[in-house]
């Protein structure tokens, strides 16, 4: 199969293939989601198939507004739902809700009765959604465990061949994967963390929780990201909490290889070697966050067995840098 690249101005293009029944990746502003037919089970297994995803992870549900919602999820969940659709749609908020029964296939909920619902903060995609008339399922458009794609050529090394076409719209503007909430428990629990924080959401809900168990093995997770590897390149990951120890790590790590990568702000890049291969993550946490994906596919390559990338405070929008970068080290960080 030859996958195509295609524009915003190619949106019918896209929207046919995808009522042919085949799979088109889709630009958001978090990271490129692998788009199918949300209501049709056999086409949506295709696309466990191409990333080589376990059929026990759910699947995001993409819509183009809260009435396509409410033609699958449970109606009663209309004023709390509607408050968050309200404050943060369309954005990088993902709210799951038990559905209405029969709606939506298990292979698209994992086999539990609630599913989860995103309507993306990206033009070309909304427009893609609304010509197509259906809801698109869109976990994301690599191969399962490696980093998030965040520009359409991470989508094509990982999945060429295997998909129709991709929709390029350009390297995202988030660059990790969307917040998301489970409203169908006692009280709105966050399930993963993203851009948009506890705090905020506490202030539209007045009471939020966050779950950060992990999933066993004989556990269904509700969200993506709970349960199975994620985000990790080749070469090992290794955290650098406090950028005074970079020089340290770069010694220690040296006993062992030269080829080591340097993941970190501008500033701290400043003071590596040149012969080590770096990778900038900006000068702040939300650029990092925006570049991570992109850094660790960088330098995974055949030259670098260990990435030191830096590490941030695990608070507000850190939160959810640090938990895409720890799931990517297997928690593995550096200790003097």
């Amino acid at each position: 199969m030859e996958t195509v690249i295609l524009k915003d101005d190619q949106i019918s293009t896209a929207a046919n293939f995808l009522a042919d029944g085949q799979l088109v990746a889709f630009p958001t502003e978090t990271v490129y989601g692998l788009g199918a037919d949300a209501t049709r089970p056999d086409i949506v297994k295709n696309v466990y198939a191409a990333k080589g995803r376990p059929s026990d992870n759910p699947l995001i549900v993409h819509v183009d507004g809260p009435d396509m919602v409410w033609q699958y999820a449970d109606n009663k969940y209309q004023d709390i739902a509607g408050k968050l659709m309200k404050q943060f749609w369309p954005g990088p908020l993902t709210i799951i809700m038990p559905i209405q029964p029969g709606k939506l296939s298990p292979e698209v909920t994992g086999g539990l009765k609630t599913a989860a619902f995103r309507m993306p903060n990206n033009r070309a995609t909304l427009d893609l959604i609304k010509t197509f008339g259906k809801p698109i399922v869109g976990p994301s458009a690599n191969t399962s465990g490696k980093p998030s794609p965040t520009e359409a050529k991470h989508v094509y090394h990982d999945l060429k061949g295997k998909i129709a076409a991709i929709l390029d719209d350009g390297p995202t503007v988030i660059g990790v994967e969307s917040t998301v909430i489970d409203l169908s428990v006692d009280v709105p629990t966050i399930l993963r963390p993203g851009m948009i924080t506890e705090s905020q959401l506490t202030e539209v809900l007045g009471e939020v929780r966050s779950d950060h168990h992990k999933v066993t093995q004989e556990e269904i997770p509700k969200a993506p990201g709970m349960k199975y590897k994620h985000y990790a390149p080749n070469a090992q990951v290794v955290i650098i909490d406090n950028v005074d120890d970079f020089t340290n790590a770069i010694n220690e790590y040296s006993k062992e290889t030269k080829n080591i990568g340097i993941l970190a702000t501008d500033s701290v890049l400043k003071t590596i070697p040149d012969n080590l291969e770096k990778f900038s993550l900006g000068d702040d946490v939300i650029s990092a966050s925006k570049h991570l994906f992109a850094g660790l596919r960088e330098l995974d390559n055949d030259k670098v067995e260990f990435i030191l990338a830096q590490g941030f405070p695990q608070e507000g929008s850190g939160e959810a840098y640090g938990n895409r970068l720890n799931k990517s080290a297997g928690q593995k960080h550096f200790k003097i």
